[in-house]
């Protein structure tokens, strides 16, 4: 047992390491899909309700509700509304931030300033993400009258759209851990150089 204890303590760097390439594959990932027409379309409902971010835009909320896409179908009229709005611009420009993002966190393996910004970057990125429970109707479980009445709905049941957002809470506290470590790496460097000096 205090054998796999001490492994384990040894391999702290190695598993913070493991943290940056993990947000690395989710932000390219879900940062690449920003340029494909169906994940453009379904983060409107996010952009749209949020004061942080509505103003990217052209039309108000509640108006997307009228042209959503199903996920994989194309509705002419809906893209149409969707290129007006300027959603496919603006998640390829989210997508290139969200890709940057990563990248920087990932490059902290090597640069510990550059992870820094990352790391701080990944935090904050995730913080806007979770103001989204705040301002998103979607992202809890709507409430159904009619033969088949919702017995649970509103908070705190989340919806499938609300279990994808509240998993940014991991996403921020990783990005902290791996700006923290950089953190402590160039304080580090700092002393160790003063140290020399002296």
């Amino acid at each position: 047992m205090k054998s796999i204890l001490t492994l384990l303590a040894n391999l702290q760097n190695q598993f913070i390491n493991t943290a940056r390439i993990a947000i690395l594959i989710v932000m390219v990932w879900i940062g690449g899909l920003k340029a494909f027409q169906y994940e453009a379309d379904g983060i409107v409902p996010f952009v749209a309700n949020s004061p942080l971010m509505s103003f990217f835009y052209s039309k108000q909320a509640p108006e997307y509700k009228e042209y959503k896409n199903p996920e994989g179908k194309t509705v002419e009229k809906n893209i149409a509304w969707h290129t007006e709005n300027n959603t496919y611009l603006f998640s390829y420009g989210l997508g290139t931030v969200i890709i940057i993002i990563g990248l920087l966190t990932f490059l902290g393996i090597w640069n510990a300033k550059i992870g820094l910004i990352g790391g701080l970057l990944t935090f904050g990125m995730s913080l806007v993400t979770l103001t989204f429970l705040i301002t998103t109707p979607e992202v809890y479980v709507p409430k159904l009258d009619g033969d088949f009445p919702t017995p649970h709905y509103g908070f705190p049941y989340l919806s499938g759209a609300g279990r994808l957002v509240i998993k940014d809470v991991i996403m921020m506290a990783t990005g902290l851990i791996c700006a923290a470590d950089c953190a402590k790496r160039i304080v580090a460097m700092k002393f160790n150089h003063t140290k020399n000096i002296l």
